[in-house]
């Protein structure tokens, strides 16, 4: 629960954050509306409840940094800057998606701003991110890569090649664990030896720090830090957000492994929730707040009807961005 205003309180900030985080939550609730009515194409895995992640790590991104994201990625697509009328197109499965509406949900990925891909293989993301990196400490570039993936991609291979390189050759990365406590359908520390993700990172000499990933300001503030640390030299840095996803693994995953009294009462401490205490603590006046997410849920109801108004792929498309052997086809990107 929000308690009072840090003495160094950004008002300005965290209603920059505010507004984030209302626009990725009113994203994917458009975006649930759709797939059940038929629209969105594919599955889709809701981030509700982990907003305060994607807001707090990307206000300290630069446009020209890089993230990789995971099945879950719709936050962090919004949050380093992507169109959410080209990222519903895609959902919807149009030309005018950010891949032409090849990728969808799980492979959505926007290189203009530095977006590689959502992915829907577990902790796949680890290994572009810190592939990503290698180019960028080759290429001797002043750029961050963030990765994002949740704790149920600690027990995946990716994960411990992914930080030993990392690690061995100092790269330039910030792992991001949002550690939500399910993997998929089962509670990760069911199946999960040892102390958890930190301390697994640690043993392979990554710093790691451990922050409420509810509370926005705390993701940004340790963002900030580890960003720095970063910049200046230091190596990969791990980033342990324990947050609560307040959806199903899908969105038609009726998530039944779980109480509605539980769900209940992580509802109480969700960021959004957290952040407009803080802000009217503070002094904003609760119809800002309102105003700020009506605005939000009439952008995304634009950019959902602006898909739908969207032309489908042509033929043509299909062959665009495919190579098999030799010089790439004529025409593709």
């Amino acid at each position: 629960m929000a308690g009072p205003p840090r003495s160094n309180f950004d008002a300005e900030r965290m209603l920059a954050h505010y507004r984030l985080m209302t626009r990725i939550r009113a994203f994917e609730e458009t975006a649930e509306a759709a797939l059940k009515a038929g629209e969105v194409k594919g599955a889709i895995h809701l981030s509700i409840g982990q907003e305060a992640t994607a807001a707090g790590v990307c206000a300290n991104l630069r446009r020209s940094d890089l993230i990789a994201s995971n099945h879950r990625g719709h936050g962090h697509t919004i949050a380093k800057g992507a169109s959410p009328e080209a990222m519903m197109a895609e959902l919807f499965g149009r030309a005018t998606g950010t891949c032409q509406g090849k990728g969808g949900s799980m492979h959505i990925a926007d290189f203009e701003i530095g977006m590689l891909g959502a992915n829907g293989v577990v902790g796949a993301g680890i290994l572009i991110a810190v592939g990503a990196a290698q180019g960028v400490r080759l290429r001797g570039e002043d750029r961050v890569v963030a990765c994002f993936f949740g704790d149920g991609a600690i027990n995946r291979g990716p994960f411990l090649e992914g930080l030993n390189w990392a690690k061995i050759y100092a790269l330039p990365v910030l792992f991001v664990c949002e550690d939500n406590g399910f993997a998929a359908t089962t509670r990760t520390a069911a199946l999960s030896a040892g102390g958890g993700p930190d301390v697994r990172a640690q043993s392979l000499g990554i710093p790691a720090t451990i922050v409420d990933g509810n509370d926005v300001a705390a993701v940004d503030d340790a963002a900030r830090e580890l960003v720095q640390r970063i910049r200046a030299g230091s190596g990969p840095q791990f980033l342990l957000a324990r947050t609560y996803r307040l959806k199903g693994h899908t969105a038609a995953d009726a998530a039944a492994y779980r109480s509605a009294e539980e769900v209940a009462a992580r509802q109480q401490d969700e960021p959004l929730g957290r952040c407009a205490e803080a802000l009217k603590l503070a002094g904003i006046e609760a119809r800002t707040l309102d105003e700020i997410a009506e605005t939000a849920r009439l952008e995304m109801a634009a950019a959902a009807a602006a898909a739908r108004a969207a032309p489908w792929p042509s033929r043509e498309l299909a062959w665009s961005d495919v190579q098999d052997v030799g010089a790439p086809l004529a025409g593709a990107r």
